[in-house]
């Protein structure tokens, strides 16, 4: 089996070249994607890696020779119908677990970053405008989790460290929680400050929508790590234009990469990063190490 990194970036490929090992399979990186360019690309190759490049079914269609796209990170239903990939023969395969101290230190510094303005003074500052503003503080404040795997847990043990009540909702039990499971809707009315953390799907798309942002505390803060489309992003914004909440911190969004004139880019109490939560070097390497571990056992599988 043939194996192409389909969307390689220049910050990504030397993390490739230090784990790449002489006894891997050898890979194909490709450094220069232009739109649209997918089915040519992958012509002859058996196995995809994909950063975050889209892989609609019609797309995956065009490519008769793929069998395995190894998708790096867990996110795959935001880039891909991994239900109809399956039925055309085309098996996605997700990566858990190596960010998730890296994306719960960025979520921490979103939460710092919110609730005390930190990026509006910043541009303020820069524009000439001395204005000092009013922060929340975050000793005694209640952090409501949705979803406590690993990178809620790692949240949570931060935020405690820093004087915060934790509480949160999941999906399944979480056996010795280290913080209480209660219900989805008591999460939402506590909360001083929301952190989502649980992973897309048909289930979870769309599920913080106008009702349930309604049911947050007037003045509190969002903060999302996660995935973009699990917040109705029309209602997030209304929320936010109101005064409903607070701030929000956003490092990922419905539609990647943000588009510059978007709504949420002229909001002054947003916080905006680029879905970099999981970027750091031991995270990449991580990442990378076990896409191409991946690689090795299904090629070697035939």
């Amino acid at each position: 089996m043939k194996t192409i990194f389909i969307d390689c970036n220049p910050q990504m490929e030397p993390v490739f070249r230090r784990v790449h090992r002489a006894d891997d399979p050898a890979i194909t990186v490709n450094l220069a994607q232009a739109p649209g360019a997918i089915p040519p690309l992958v012509a002859g190759y058996q196995v995809v890696i994909d950063d975050h490049s889209h892989l609609p079914t019609d797309v995956v269609k065009q490519c008769p020779d793929l069998r395995h796209v190894v998708f790096l990170g867990v996110g795959a239903a935001s880039y891909m119908n991994v239900a109809e990939l399956k039925e055309l023969g085309v098996t996605v395969h997700t990566i858990k677990g190596y960010g998730d101290r890296a994306v719960a230190e960025h979520t921490v510094a979103l939460l710092f970053a919110s609730a005390r303005s930190v990026a509006g003074m910043d541009r303020e500052l820069r524009a000439g405008t001395w204005r000092p503003q009013g922060g929340m503080q975050l000793d005694g404040k209640v952090l409501g989790l949705i979803g406590l795997g690993g990178i809620g847990l790692e949240v949570a043990r931060i935020a405690k460290g820093i004087g915060m009540e934790v509480i949160a909702w999941n999906r399944s039990p979480v056996p010795d929680a280290p913080v209480p499971l209660v219900s989805r809707d008591e999460v939402l009315a506590r909360a001083d400050i929301l952190s989502l953390h649980i992973a897309l799907n048909d289930e979870t798309r769309g599920m913080l929508g106008a009702t349930e942002l309604a049911k947050l505390k007037p003045g509190a803060i969002l903060i999302n790590t996660a995935r973009g489309a699990l917040v109705d992003e029309a209602a997030l914004i209304q929320a936010l234009e109101s005064g409903h909440l607070r701030h929000a911190g956003l490092d990922v969004f419905a539609n990647e990469p943000l588009a510059a004139d978007h709504p949420l880019t002229r909001l002054p109490n947003v916080t905006l990063t680029s879905h970099a939560a999981f970027r750091t070097p031991e995270a990449s390497e991580t990442l990378i190490r076990r896409a191409i571990d991946i690689v090795k056992r299904v090629t070697a599988a035939g």
